[in-house]
């Protein structure tokens, strides 16, 4: 036998001994083992992952800047229509001091440190009862004047000393449940009339109040 023919006939052998194993089928366990690299590759994008979530979530947790005059006037314009929730729904009591008591005014100039002025509300309507002393945000005091109509619908402003002179800003109006509010800044005091009036009437209201604050 020539050398070519004996190495025809160990690749017949090597076909014959091996050609069974190649074509059997293949396990299902070797379907579902994952190749080496594929453990790696998804180690790293885990921590990829963990990394960006980490630095993203201080950065969602940032509200969006807001001015703190801008936040404090729509936090005291919430407060303001509940305190007219609760107050204008008392019978007996709506007002801590009555109109007719001579010291009203003086005491509540006296706790806000402020010359306070009292609008007359009457050619809308409304006749003042007295007022009240009430507690704002970070221990400020809030001065807060009831008026009623003869019909019995009430109105309330409440007015708060502003920790520094601060720019004036135009009409702002807020809705709380069933109460809307008008409020705005006037170099050192906010105001905010409250009442469950229709907006327009409110507002006109409002106008009014204005007026007579700055004469």
């Amino acid at each position: 036998m020539s050398e070519r023919d004996e190495y025809r006939e160990q690749t017949a052998q090597l076909k014959r001994a091996f050609d069974p194993v190649m074509t059997e089928p293949i396990p299902a366990r070797m379907y579902l083992r994952r190749p080496a690299w594929q453990g790696y590759a998804r180690a790293a994008g885990l921590l990829a992952i963990g990394i960006a979530i980490g630095i993203a979530l201080p950065q969602a947790r940032k509200e969006p800047a807001v001015p703190a005059a801008a936040v404090s006037a729509q936090q005291l314009a919430v407060r303001a229509a509940r305190a007219h929730a609760m107050y204008a729904a008392e019978v007996r009591h709506p007002v801590e001091v009555r109109a007719t008591e001579e010291h009203l005014v003086r005491w509540l100039s006296r706790r806000l440190d402020y010359d306070l002025k009292v609008p007359v509300l009457a050619e809308e309507g409304f006749e003042l009862l007295g007022g009240r002393l009430l507690p704002g945000v970070d221990g400020a005091a809030v001065a807060l004047f009831m008026y009623q109509d003869a019909g019995g619908k009430r109105l309330t402003l409440s007015v708060t000393r502003r920790k520094q002179a601060e720019p004036a800003t135009a009409f702002q109006f807020a809705r709380e449940g069933a109460v809307s509010v008008f409020y705005w800044i006037d170099r050192d005091c906010g105001y905010f009339l409250s009442g469950d009036l229709d907006k327009p009437t409110l507002a006109r209201v409002a106008s009014t109040v204005y007026r007579q604050l700055e004469q």
